[in-house]
């Protein structure tokens, strides 16, 4: 087959960008070291773990003043705040602390705590591009940011004019000038058997907790919080969701997880379906719910 494939670490998962038009391979890399960079700028700006991202000085300032945000970043919060409003709250980026608690997210010595009656509400977004915190909450993108910065590689290399390509970052996959694939998506306990599903969706998300999970609190969770109870969901589950663009596929993965009755209400309002695994107990095999056939 024709085409370059490379992949690199970012996003704390493995990125893999393929161009498989007949380009020569010189002017292939360069297209793809650009979608390497734009992902590489949406991890600078945006991760929890970096204290000089722009995510974490808004943790740190704005709850006592705005603060000024990049384009990509507003983008985010205004996609954010819409994905909230949409799902009646099931979506809130609010829920940092709670992941912290967890583990799965660093503590910073610099963050004071927040306050325990926050929500995405509290979150204002001002003209000028300007983050103002109502309430001291403390965010995290980990739930939206990497379906966007898949987004925003697929437009560097769709911009280049290439016609036929992909980025894949740890399952956040979109494709371009292909209408019809098929995804492979793991048993939720047993993650090397795969059930193959078809879709004509440029995008696709999954939430799963087969490689990311502990034990918390008596349970085994996965690194999702249910926003109406702050508690991490159980981990025996698996959301993929397609749609046409990365972002929206990203978040609402995290609505079905922690609600899968009111967040499947959420898809038609963006065009996508949902297919949920859940493994029967003790009988090792899966039921699968497919929101196409529902």
């Amino acid at each position: 087959m024709t085409g370059t494939r490379r992949a690199r670490p970012l996003l704390g998962t493995l990125v893999e960008i393929a161009i498989e038009d007949d380009l020569p391979s010189a002017d292939s890399m360069q297209l793809i070291d650009r979608a390497f960079a734009a992902v590489a700028r949406v991890q600078a700006l945006m991760s929890f773990h970096n204290p000089l991202s722009e995510l974490s000085r808004i943790n740190r300032e704005a709850w006592l003043r705005t603060v000024s945000v990049s384009d990509e970043t507003w983008q985010v919060l205004t996609a954010a705040q819409q994905l909230s409003e949409a799902s009646d709250g099931l979506f809130d980026i609010t829920v940092a602390p709670a992941l912290e608690c967890a583990g799965f997210l660093p503590r910073h010595a610099d963050h004071l705590p927040a306050s325990s009656h926050g929500g995405w509400r509290d979150v204002e977004l001002l003209p000028g591009q300007q983050v103002r915190l109502a309430r001291r909450v403390r965010l995290d993108l980990g739930g939206i940011a990497k379906g966007f910065a898949v987004d925003q590689a697929i437009a560097q290399l769709r911009d280049a004019g290439v016609v036929s390509g992909s980025v894949n970052a740890g399952g956040d996959l979109r494709v371009l000038g292909n209408p019809t694939h098929t995804l492979h998506l793991r048993h939720p306990s047993l993650p090397t058997q795969l059930l193959p599903v078809s879709t004509t969706h440029a995008a696709a998300a999954t939430s799963a907790g087969y490689f990311q999970h502990r034990q918390w609190a008596g349970r085994l969770c996965c690194p999702i919080v249910h926003p109406g109870t702050r508690l991490l969901c159980d981990a025996r589950r698996s959301v993929t969701v397609f749609a046409d663009q990365c972002l929206i596929a990203d978040a609402l993965t995290k609505i079905l997880y922690a609600d899968p009755e009111r967040g499947s209400r959420v898809l038609e309002q963006f065009q996508a379906r949902a297919v949920m695994l859940e493994p029967v107990t003790h009988s090792g095999e899966c039921h699968v719910f497919d929101s196409a056939a529902a």
